[in-house]
């Protein structure tokens, strides 16, 4: 997705969470002193399923679901889940608020790690991704992209690994733990997850699909509406 097509939708939440765009803007540039540009050929995703993975509770009873996907993007504790079961990431989606140490072990272990910057969690970035191997870092923001910082679309990351799996060319769409009625988040993420199905809800008509994870939701959604690119 473009920034111009994205930057409308970024704007929505910037105000509905009363977010000010100057603390993305300066995460953005304190990830970049660590970024270095990323080959996205890497993790080309083109005619490939790619299992999304979400750190649901139920998450370890369904987390086989992933064995024949042809690629694993897993968000936040979701990738400790994963490893745990004995299944193998292709890429940690995370802004480093819950396991930031597993996104060191990856990165050093060669595997990409797209460490997400934005208003909240600089100190994070700060303490974090100079520990990463810096070239499996892909550095992203939720502000306008810049040098080696990208911006795939998304806002939690759930459901930016959605919009980089798409990005990246993928045919499919599996989602895996993933449970937008969790009672025992707080306030401010069970709007964060409204945005995440309102997202993914974008996702699917910009693709032509209808994800199974939407199913019994869509009538309850309010669509956001947004031109091509």
């Amino acid at each position: 997705m473009r920034f111009e097509t994205w930057e409308p939708i970024y704007e929505a939440i910037l105000r509905d969470f009363g977010y000010p765009r100057e603390g993305d803007e300066r995460a953005r540039g304190v990830i970049t002193e660590y970024a270095t540009p990323f080959d996205l050929d890497r993790l080309d995703c083109a005619g490939q399923t790619v299992a999304v993975v979400g750190a649901a509770p139920g998450l370890a009873e369904e987390v086989d679901r992933v064995a024949d996907a042809d690629r694993i993007f897993a968000a936040s504790t979701a990738a400790d889940i994963v490893l745990d079961a004995g299944y193998d990431l292709d890429c940690f989606v995370t802004d480093l608020d819950k396991n930031p140490e597993t996104a060191v072990e990856l990165s050093r272990d060669g595997i990409p790690v797209a460490a997400h910057a934005h208003g909240d969690n600089v100190d994070l970035v700060e303490a974090w991704v100079p520990r990463c191997d810096a070239d499996h870092v892909l550095a992203t923001t939720q502000a306008a992209p810049v040098d080696s910082v990208y911006n795939f679309g998304g806002f939690t990351d759930g459901d930016r690994a959605a919009f980089l799996a798409d990005a990246l060319g993928a045919a499919d769409l599996r989602f895996v733990g993933w449970d937008f009625d969790d009672p025992d988040v707080s306030d401010a993420k069970a709007r964060k997850l409204r945005w995440a199905e309102r997202l993914l809800h974008l996702l699917e008509r910009r693709r032509g699909e209808r994800f199974a994870v939407l199913d019994g939701r869509r009538e309850g959604i309010d669509p956001i509406e947004v031109g091509e690119g």
